[in-house]
């Protein structure tokens, strides 16, 4: 395993379309627990594999529990409510936004060694299921907001009660 680069915004990689992974070897393996290594080093949320320059359909995403789900070829099932609330990425550092998403979000996937499963998430869980799969399509979470905001400005901002 090994904690590798995570690309920045300014990368044109992240604005590229994923392909779907159709082997299910010792490459994919290694890609996903270099991908988990990242984001605990990161301290983040969730990792799509294009952050890290390959352009395949992988992400990892850390569930209200905890626990770090590995998702290949995930997509959107089904999607219900609305939230609002900040978000930031690895690949925008020092910065978020306000964005919108579903409150609830059924996905399906494969695992590691091709299984197909279903998973739900609520609240954050769905926030990062939506903000890490588009990543997948070659988009950033700023396309999605009206305003960026720095980290002094969010500390400002819960100073006066406003976030």
């Amino acid at each position: 395993m090994a904690i590798r680069t995570i690309l920045t915004r300014e990368d044109p990689i992240l604005t590229k379309r994923c392909h779907p992974v159709t082997r299910f070897d010792q490459k994919l393996w290694n890609l996903l627990d270099d991908l988990k290594e990242t984001l605990a080093a990161a301290n983040g949320a969730g990792l799509a594999a294009p952050q890290v320059g390959i352009l395949r359909r992988a992400v990892i995403v850390v569930d209200d529990a905890g626990e770090m789900l590995e998702l290949v070829n995930p997509e959107i099932l089904e999607q219900s409510g609305e939230q609002e609330g900040l978000e930031g990425c690895l690949s925008v550092p020092g910065l978020w936004g306000t964005v919108k998403r579903p409150m609830r979000v059924k996905i399906q996937a494969q695992d590691r060694h091709g299984n197909l499963f279903q998973r739900e998430g609520e609240a954050m869980t769905a926030r990062c299921f939506c903000h890490e799969l588009a990543h997948l399509e070659g988009h950033l979470y700023t396309e999605l907001t009206d305003r960026l905001y720095t980290s002094e400005e969010l500390d400002a901002m819960m100073e006066d009660g406003g976030v």
